[in-house]
C-alpha cells in the first residue's frame, strides 16, 4: 500500500484523539500521522505525545498560529517533502474504517488532484439534534453537494479529505489569513491543475457545536470565509448562498414595521418557511428534538447572512504562506 502523510488540525479533542489515532494507525502502519496542536489545553497534548513515545509513525506538532489552515501548511513543510499524497482528518469528526486507504484506491485509479469527501451531521445531544436534522437537510445546506450523500462526481469543492502534495505546493497551500472556508478558497486555485473528485463511499460523520452561541460564531465565519472567498476569485454568489443573505435585511426590515406592517412581510415569511420545514422534518423523523431544527436552520442562516456582508464590506486577507524550507516545494 502506498505510504501518506496524515495531519489532523487540532485543538481541544482529548475526546476523539484516542480512538480516531487507533483507527488511523490500523488503516496503515506506515503512514506518517502528524498532528499540528493549536495550543490544547485538555489532554490532547499528552495522548499524542505518550502515543509518539511507543510508535514513531506518530509526531506531535506545535501550531502556533492556532487556525487549521495553518497547522496543515506547517505539517506540509515539515514533513510533506518526497510524498506523493497527503491525508487531512479533521478531530472532531468519525471517520468509516478503511478510510485512508479507500481515498488511495480512488486517488491512485483516477487522474485527479484531490479527493473530497461527503459530510454527515449526527448528535448526542437534543440541540445538536435539531442542528445535524437542518444541516442534513436543504432547510441547513441549500442542497451543496459535499453535505449529503449521493454519487460520486467532479466538483468544485468537497469536504477536504486527500490530495497531491504537489498540486497542495503549486496552488500555494491554504490561505493562511483565511479562519474559515479556506478549503473552498483552496478548490479554486487546485482546479487550474486539476480535477476534483466528490467521493460519497467514504463520507465522514460530522458533530456539529453544542450551544448556539458557538452556532452563531461558526456559521458568521462561515459566511464572512465564502464571501472573501467571492471577492478574491471574482465569483458570483449561488442562489442558495444568497438567501441567507436576505435574513439580517429581513431583520432589519422588520424594525421599520411599527411605521407599517408591510416591513414585517419578509421576516414573517422567512420565519413561516424555515419553522414549518422543521416541524415537518421533526414529524418525519417522530423527533421533538429535530423539530426545533427550523429554529437552528433560522440562527444558522441569520449568522451566515451578517458573515457574509461583514466579509463583503471588509477588506480581503492579503497574507498567504510564511516562507519555507521544504526542498521540493518551495511554495509550501
Amino acid at each position: 500500500m502506498t505510504s501518506c502523510l496524515i495531519v489532523i488540525p487540532c485543538l481541544n479533542e482529548e475526546a476523539f484523539l484516542p480512538g480516531l489515532l487507533q483507527q488511523l494507525r490500523a488503516d496503515g502502519p506506515d503512514h506518517l500521522i502528524v498532528v499540528a496542536d493549536g495550543g490544547s489545553t485538555d489532554a490532547s497534548r499528552a495522548i499524542v505525545e505518550s502515543l509518539a513515545r511507543r510508535d514513531p509513525n506518530v509526531r506531535l506538532l506545535d501550531n502556533p498560529h492556532r487556525i487549521q489552515s495553518a497547522g496543515v501548511n506547517l505539517a506540509l513543510r515539515s514533513f510533506g517533502a518526497g510524498r506523493r499524497w497527503f491525508v487531512r482528518v479533521d478531530a472532531h469528526c468519525k471517520y468509516p474504517d478503511g478510510y485512508v486507504s479507500g481515498l488511495l484506491e480512488t486517488a491512485e485509479s483516477m487522474s485527479v488532484v484531490s479527493v473530497v469527501v461527503p459530510m454527515v451531521t449526527a448528535s448526542t445531544t437534543c440541540f445538536q439534534s435539531a442542528v445535524a436534522t437542518a444541516q442534513n437537510s436543504v432547510l441547513g445546506t441549500g442542497g451543496s453537494a459535499h453535505r449529503h450523500l449521493g454519487r460520486g462526481r467532479f466538483v468544485d469543492h468537497g469536504h477536504h479529505a486527500l490530495m497531491s502534495v504537489e498540486a497542495f505546493a503549486t496552488a500555494g497551500g491554504y490561505n493562511e489569513a483565511m479562519s474559515h472556508n479556506e478549503d473552498a478558497e483552496l478548490d479554486q486555485r487546485l482546479q487550474k491543475l486539476g480535477k476534483i473528485w466528490l467521493e460519497p463511499r467514504h463520507a465522514i460523520t460530522y458533530f456539529p457545536r453544542r450551544t448556539p452561541i458557538a452556532l452563531a460564531r461558526q456559521y458568521f465565519g462561515y459566511g464572512k470565509g465564502r464571501a472573501q472567498t467571492l471577492k478574491m476569485h471574482r465569483m458570483r454568489p449561488r442562489v442558495r448562498q444568497m438567501v441567507p443573505v436576505m435574513v439580517p435585511m429581513a431583520v432589519a426590515l422588520a424594525l421599520l414595521a411599527p411605521l407599517s406592517p408591510v416591513f414585517a412581510l419578509p421576516i414573517l415569511g422567512w420565519a413561516s418557511i424555515a419553522l414549518g420545514a422543521g416541524l415537518a422534518l421533526g414529524l418525519a423523523q417522530r423527533s421533538r428534538c429535530a423539530i426545533m431544527s427550523g429554529p437552528a436552520a433560522m440562527l444558522m442562516h441569520l449568522a451566515w447572512g451578517c458573515g457574509f456582508l461583514k466579509g463583503t464590506v471588509s477588506q480581503l486577507p492579503t497574507a498567504r504562506l510564511s516562507p519555507v524550507s521544504a526542498s521540493t516545494h518551495p511554495r509550501i
